[in-house]
Order: C-alpha cells, then sequence, then structure tokens
C-alpha cells in the first residue's frame, strides 16, 4: 500500500525506480510488453542527463558500451563546415556526453533494477487502461484485469499514456510538425574524430543527423545511428516498428558524396530502416490530480530535434524521487515536482520547435539561399554560432552554471 507504483518500463521509468530505491522507497514498476527487449536506435544523453546517472553509479556502466561524444560538427548539404565546438568533457564539463543505443541504455537500466530492486518488482505484459484515487491511495487497472494498489502512481508510459489521455480525453492525437523522419544503424569506419554528433543540410532539401553509438569492433567499424530528416506535407501515424523504404528519402542525399562521408553508400549500407514522423503534444497546464502525476514523455513529449527527450525524462525522476522522500504529504510531493519541472521542460518542448541547435543550420540556409559560400564568417559570425548553441543548453538545463548550481 506504500508503494509508489510505476506504469512504463522506459528510460524514464527505470530511471524513476533505481532513484526511489536509492532513497529507500519502496517502487513497483509495470509495462505493457510482454518481454523487455533491446530495441531501437541511438540517443544522446547531456552531461545533465550523465550527471544524475552517474549519482545512480551507473556511469561506468555507460561508458563501457557508449562513445562518449568529444564534438559536435554542422555541415551544409553540400559538405562545407558551419561550425564545430566541444561537447561533454572535451567542453570542460564535469560529465560526459555518451551517445548510446537506446537498448544499450534500457538493459543498464533494467539490470542495476533487477540487482538492486528484484526482478519480482517488475511485472510485463500488463497494459494499464487508467488509474483511479481517493484519499488513502491509488488503483491502477490493467487489461488482464489486474489491479495495482499504491501511495502515488506515476505515469511513465509514453506519449499514448492510457493516464495522460484519462486526464486530457479531449486533447487528440499528437501534433505533427511537418518533418518525417528515417532512421536507422549502420556499421561503418570512424566518420571525423569517431566521436562527433554531425548535423548536415536543412529540412527543406534533407538534413542529415550522424553520430556513433558503440565502440569499434575488432575490424575497426563502429555502429553508426543516423536520422534522415525532410519537410513532408502528410505523414503516417506514429508507429516506432514502421519499416521505412530507401526510395522515399534517398533521392534528398543521392549528391552528398564528402570527402568525409558518402552519405547515400552510408545509408544504403543499413540493416533496416524505420520510418515516423516528428511529432509532439503542446505542453499541458499541469501534470498532477492527487496522487497521479506524469513523467517524461508521458509529460512533454518534443520533437527530437534538441538531443534532449530522455534527458529531461531523467532529470524529471530525480525530481520527483527527491520530492517523494522530502514531503510526508505525498499530494503535496507531486505538486512540488510539477512545480519545479512543467515550466522548464515547457521551455524546451517550445524551444525544440523553433530554435533547437540545429538552427544553426537553418540560419545558414536561409542567408545563403541554398547555395556554396565562399567563406562562412561572410555569412554568419562565430559569435552569432556561439550564441545560438549556448541559447539551447541555458533553455534545456545544461549549461555549464547551470550544472554547477545543481
Amino acid at each position: 500500500m506504500d508503494e509508489v507504483i510505476i506504469v512504463g518500463a522506459g528510460i524514464g521509468g527505470l530511471t524513476l525506480a533505481l532513484a526511489l530505491h536509492e532513497r529507500g522507497i519502496s517502487c513497483r514498476v509495470f509495462e505493457s510488453v510482454p518481454e523487455i527487449r533491446a530495441v531501437g536506435v541511438g540517443i544522446n544523453l547531456l552531461p545533465h542527463a550523465t550527471k544524475e546517472l552517474a549519482a545512480l553509479g551507473l556511469e561506468k556502466a555507460l561508458a563501457q558500451v557508449a562513445i562518449e561524444t568529444t564534438d559536435a560538427t554542422f555541415f551544409n548539404r553540400f559538405g562545407q563546415l558551419i561550425y564545430q565546438e566541444p561537447l561533454g568533457r572535451a567542453a570542460g564539463y564535469d560529465r560526459p556526453q555518451f551517445s548510446i543505443h537506446r537498448g544499450d541504455l534500457q538493459m543498464i537500466l533494467l539490470d542495476a533494477f533487477r540487482e538492486r530492486i528484484g526482478s519480482d518488482r517488475l511485472a510485463t505484459g500488463r497494459h494499464c487502461l487508467g488509474v483511479t484515487h481517493d484519499e488513502a491511495g491509488v488503483t491502477v487497472s490493467f487489461a488482464d484485469g489486474f489491479a495495482a494498489r499504491g501511495r502515488v502512481a506515476i505515469a511513465c508510459d509514453g506519449i499514448n499514456s492510457a493516464i495522460r489521455k484519462q486526464s486530457f480525453p479531449k486533447e487528440g492525437e499528437p501534433r505533427y510538425s511537418g518533418v518525417n523522419m528515417w532512421r536507422g544503424v549502420t556499421r561503418w569506419k570512424p566518420i571525423l574524430s569517431g566521436a562527433s554528433m554531425v548535423r548536415a543540410g536543412w529540412l527543406s532539401h534533407g538534413k542529415m543527423v550522424v553520430y556513433p553509438i558503440r565502440p569499434a569492433d575488432d575490424d575497426g567499424l563502429q555502429l553508426v545511428n543516423w536520422v534522415a530528416e525532410i519537410e513532408t506535407p502528410k505523414y503516417r501515424k506514429r508507429d516506432w516498428n514502421r519499416a521505412g523504404a530507401l526510395d522515399d528519402f534517398i533521392g534528398a542525399f543521392e549528391d552528398w558524396h564528402f570527402d568525409w562521408l558518402d552519405v547515400p553508400a552510408f545509408i544504403r549500407a543499413a540493416d533496416s530502416v524505420l520510418e515516423f514522423p516528428m511529432v509532439d503534444q503542446d505542453p499541458l497546464p499541469r501534470w498532477s490530480f492527487g496522487r497521479v502525476t506524469l513523467l517524461g514523455d508521458a509529460a512533454h513529449p518534443m520533437v527530437p530535434r534538441g538531443s534532449n527527450g530522455a534527458g529531461q525524462a531523467i532529470l524529471d525522476a530525480r525530481t520527483l524521487a527527491a520530492a517523494l522522500a522530502e514531503q510526508a504529504d505525498p499530494v503535496a510531493a507531486l505538486s512540488a515536482y510539477e512545480t519545479e519541472r512543467l515550466e522548464a521542460t515547457t521551455r524546451v518542448v517550445l524551444t525544440n520547435r523553433t530554435n533547437p541547435p540545429d538552427a544553426i543550420l537553418r540560419e545558414v540556409y536561409l542567408r545563403t539561399h541554398d547555395r556554396p559560400f565562399g567563406k562562412v564568417d561572410d555569412v554568419i559570425s562565430r559569435d552569432e554560432l556561439v550564441a545560438l548553441s549556448e541559447s539551447y543548453k541555458r533553455i534545456a538545463g545544461y549549461s555549464k552554471d547551470a550544472l554547477r548550481q545543481r
């Protein structure tokens, strides 16, 4: 009865469980899928997120399977260098930035959960239908007829959260950004530094994001994540498992033959391609209803243009666990969590729509009218480039000053 009920065993849910356990708070996790597997493609963990995971004793495990990203490098679609800046420890942060396969991250969290909390505290194959709450606690109902009773319920079940829909039944479908994405992973020789995050091109004609997510094997090849993004008027409903067709997007990149990467050959070398639209939801006015609240994508789904979705879920988990540990009244704890995180994540959601880090590419695209330039300094000053990058770091909460204050 005193347990925290967590709905969803993704990155946010498992991080929350570990953070609660660290503070001596009992929890149970319920996951919809019958078996948790290492699926997905690449994600980035920025220094504010790796700081929280390091506090949970996970940095060593992450470092063994991830790439410690050293630089962000921006090009136009003609392969011309626009801007480069160091990242993570290379930029003077106390903690690294990691590029990692999403499945590897989830397995690290899952292994830590099973070792520290116990496999019996995680139930799979339990699809949440909704939650009710009263002055004494909450009851979470599942499709198989099972019901779990606890002190509070935390929805960590993503953008299609049943609890979010229960709280906001008229919200409607996710908001399409006008950009469709194709994603894949390719085993390839190291690109640039071998630990670079590359962004190139622009959405109207085709944009790529490329970064390695596993160290090189004995053959010298790395597993490299890539995302192709193109403005597309119509889209099919989001499905993380939908196979993509090369012919639908490869044409935008057929002439991308650079001295640092042959892009069409790189894309064609992928084992498989996934397709899904870039969507988010408008920020909510509230997350908490008595003993129930939202976390991660269930609370603030954002378009993936700032490498920051997983990081914000991890920050949510730290904040919520601390609030539950500090406040005797669970309703007050959830309210305090919402007060600290709702406005902060709203800024990130809205900034990801307009001025995330790849706004650097947009500015050059607009100023050059999508033509090659002579010198980038004639197009945009370095001070402007730095300002665009630093502005996002402040809003997203991982500027050096912000991390020093935490």
